[in-house]
C-alpha cells in the first residue's frame, strides 16, 4: 500500500456504532411516554431492530431526522419473517403505543432475556424507572 491508499481508505463503519446512533435518533424523535418506552424495548432485544425488514417499515426518514413510525410496522408485522418470541414481543411493544390489542399472557411466551426488556418497558410506560427488575435469588 501506498501513503495515497492508506490515506482514502476509510474504516468500515462499526455495526454496534450504527446502531446505537439509530437508537439515540429514534429515542430522540418519540413523541411521546408511550413510543419512548416502546423504542426502548426494541432497542434492548436488539433482534428485532436488526432484521433489515423492520427497520424499512419501522423508520421514516423525514430528511431531518429518522423517527419510528409504529402504524406503519403495524400493518406489516406478519411478513417481516420474525419467529414467535419475536413476534410476542413486538405485539407486546405495539400494544404499548395503542396499536392492536394483545393480551397479556402472551408474556409466557418470552424467554428469559425479552421478559425483563418487557418489564421495563411497562415500568416506564407507568412512569417509574425506580423498580428494579431483575432475578430472584
Amino acid at each position: 500500500m501506498t501513503p495515497a491508499d492508506t490515506e482514502s481508505a476509510t474504516p468500515a463503519p462499526d455495526p454496534d456504532d450504527e446502531f446505537r446512533t439509530l437508537g439515540e435518533q429514534l429515542l430522540r424523535t418519540a413523541k411521546s411516554t408511550a413510543y419512548r418506552a416502546a423504542v426502548q424495548a426494541l432497542i434492548e432485544e436488539q433482534t428485532i431492530l436488526s432484521v433489515p425488514a423492520v427497520r424499512h417499515a419501522l423508520i421514516v426518514d423525514s430528511g431531518r431526522a429518522r423517527k419510528a413510525d409504529f402504524e406503519g410496522l403495524s400493518g406489516r408485522q406478519y411478513t417481516l419473517g420474525l419467529d414467535p418470541e419475536q413476534h410476542a414481543f413486538l405485539d407486546l411493544v405495539l400494544s404499548m403505543v395503542s396499536i392492536g390489542r394483545t393480551n397479556i399472557c402472551v408474556v409466557q411466551d418470552l424467554d428469559d432475556r425479552r421478559l425483563p426488556i418487557i418489564l421495563r418497558a411497562i415500568l416506564r410506560l407507568a412512569g417509574n424507572e425506580d423498580l428494579a427488575v431483575g432475578r430472584r435469588l
